[in-house]
């Protein structure tokens, strides 16, 4: 998170985000409370969840104005309850009513998705699969998203299109199937990137297993069959079971064998948390 913190990316984010919220400026503050007033405010989880984002929502605070002390009270990936203090602010009153929406966004977006993933991860909990993300993300967002899943205490995929090689059917189509398409990846990609593949049945695992692949995507496959392509494999691939993961079949899935199970609800679905800034004194 410290290079993240760091990054231009981050902070290209935030500014945006606060330019678009703040506009020309924030006419209900700057017509209401003085410049000069100082406040203290404290923001709250109002269920339970796990905090995720704290540091962003400090950097938020931060880029708005210098003067604002941030001080988060829990840690990221702590599980808290409703009413818990997530961090104290001190500072111009009018800065923190002003950055109050933006850093709230980040926090109940953040916290949402480590709380989700935290109870999905449980449901594979004591088994040998492995739960990780996709790229189904928000656009802008990916590294804080794919950061609340690794607090929630699932594990990532692949970050973006450079970092791992995976041949989906598009792919398969344009160069005429697995065989082809392994190859291409083998002879091609950079040595170090491993070269997955996707497939839809077990004609396809064979073809894949066949042609040398590290790692194979079993699409859409009911348990049954995920069960016999495990056995089919036989350890020579890593298996991924994907598409139609919800909160009640993951056990199920989890039980067949295979290695990893890509959910894309993890950050395409997770509802935000409820999550609050209060005012509690202002002093000038």
């Amino acid at each position: 998170m410290d290079n993240l913190l760091n990054s231009p990316h981050l902070d290209r984010l935030i500014d945006l985000a606060l330019e678009e919220d703040i506009g020309p400026g924030d006419a209900t503050t700057q017509a209401v409370i003085p410049p000069e007033l100082q406040g203290e405010a404290h923001i709250r989880a109002k269920a339970d969840l796990v905090a995720a984002g704290l540091p962003v929502a400090a950097r938020v605070f931060e880029r708005l104005d210098a003067k604002i002390v941030f001080a988060a009270a829990v840690d990221d990936g702590q599980e808290v309850t409703p009413g818990t203090v997530l961090a104290r602010l001190t500072g111009p009153a009018a800065s923190i009513l002003t950055g109050e929406r933006v850093a709230l966004n980040f926090l109940q977006r953040l916290s949402g998705i480590a709380t989700f993933t935290r109870a999905m991860a449980a449901r594979v909990a004591g088994t040998d699969a492995v739960l990780v993300d996709t790229r189904k993300t928000t656009p802008g967002w990916r590294a804080l998203e794919k950061y609340a899943v690794r607090l929630g205490g699932g594990h990532n995929h692949r970050l973006g299109l450079y970092d791992a090689v995976l041949i989906k059917n598009n792919h398969l189509t344009a160069v005429g199937g697995i065989g082809e398409a392994v190859r291409l990846a083998k002879a091609n990609a950079h040595p170090r990137l491993k070269i997955e593949v996707e497939v839809t049945d077990l004609a396809g695992l064979e073809e894949a297993l066949s042609a040398g692949a590290d790692r194979i995507l079993l699409d859409n496959m009911d348990d049954a069959t995920l069960r016999r392509a495990v056995e089919i494999t036989g350890g020579r691939a890593w298996l991924e079971a994907s598409g139609g993961m919800t909160p009640e079949r993951l056990p199920k899935v989890a039980a067949t064998g295979v290695n990893f199970i890509s959910m894309g609800a993890l950050t395409h679905s997770a509802p935000a948390v409820d999550i609050h800034l209060r005012l509690i004194r202002t002093w000038r």
